[in-house]
């Protein structure tokens, strides 16, 4: 069975040509399907046009959240309410191209568990193009996930990953990047992207800087959710020794007869050494914490969910 989960807000002109559009494509595939429509907290008649769209063909299922909660919150909404064995995700917009999904489950089944559009010819003003491309290549870069377009609308994964996932804030932008962090096979293929008919844009320079910062804290669950030590400890043992060699330079001056109460090095040698023994403690109270909750895990399932396979 297919899953489509659909995020809207505001797209009333789009809702009936897009579903239109993909009941022909998955008609096509030969699978059961449904189309899950969530509406996060749309002003227009978009709730009006989906329970019209719902009570044609049952398998288009809507959800209604009660306001405005974000893309991340409306995608986690249809995720939690998938039925199928793989989930595929397109914006409601009416810029991704239904007719892209077969491909999509094709390159799925060459044994990748996460395959996203790459949007090659994107179809946007040059600003956001620009700005678009300075931040996959800095997302690349730092999660070490070689991916043209982290962020395109037009995915398709299997459903343990989709259930998988805890999304909240902005972290919708990186659901290959959580996927590749929890070992899953990553893909990526060119699609068409389509202009923009009805409706304008919500998003603005702004949420680029929003997603630099969700690059972050991506980042750090990736790489040290659970060896947290080794980030703020080799933070604090980088900055603590800075410190012990100038509190010791500091010293071999005093010990020369030179006066050094004076000296703004004096305060800038101590606070390293303060500032690195904080940063290790830091590193340690993670790993307790840490530590706590993988033993809380262990007790309440067994066996590893991060295993994919055994051969006995």
């Amino acid at each position: 069975m297919l899953s489509v989960v659909v995020p809207v807000r505001d797209e009333e002109p789009s809702l009936v040509p897009l579903l239109g559009e993909l009941r022909a494509v998955l008609d096509q595939t030969g699978e059961e399907w449904e189309v899950i429509v969530v509406d996060d907290g749309s002003a227009d008649g978009s709730f009006a046009t989906l329970t019209r769209l719902h009570a044609e063909q049952e398998a288009i299922r809507v959800v209604r959240l009660r306001r405005n909660f974000g893309k991340a919150v409306a995608l986690a909404a249809g995720f939690e309410q998938a039925r199928g064995d793989t989930v595929l995700t397109i914006d409601g917009d009416g810029q991704d191209d239904p007719a892209e999904i077969p491909r999509l489950l094709a390159k799925l089944e060459e044994g990748f568990d996460v395959v996203t559009g790459w949007k090659g010819r994107r179809q946007d003003p040059l600003s956001r193009r620009l700005l678009s491309r300075v931040f996959n290549g800095v997302t690349s870069r730092v999660s070490g996930v070689r991916l043209h377009d982290v962020n395109c609308g037009l995915k398709a994964m299997r459903a343990e990953v989709a259930h998988g996932l805890t999304l909240y804030g902005e972290l919708h932008r990186f659901i290959p990047v959580l996927a590749h962090a929890e070992g899953y096979r990553v893909g990526e293929l060119p699609v068409n992207h389509r202009v923009r008919r009805h409706g304008r844009s919500r998003y603005g320079p702004e949420r680029y800087i929003r997603g630099f910062l969700d690059l972050l804290t991506v980042s750090f669950m990736g790489r040290y959710r659970h060896r947290p030590l080794h980030l703020f400890g080799g933070l604090g043992l980088v900055l603590g020794l800075a410190g012990f060699v100038v509190l010791v330079y500091l010293t071999a001056l005093k010990l020369a007869g030179q006066a050094i109460g004076h000296r703004p090095l004096l305060i800038l040698g101590v606070l390293l050494v303060v500032v690195g023994l904080q940063f290790f403690s830091l590193g340690l109270v993670g790993e307790l914490v840490t530590s706590h909750h993988e033993e809380r895990e262990r007790d309440r399932q067994r066996g590893d969910p991060r295993v994919d396979e055994i051969l006995l």
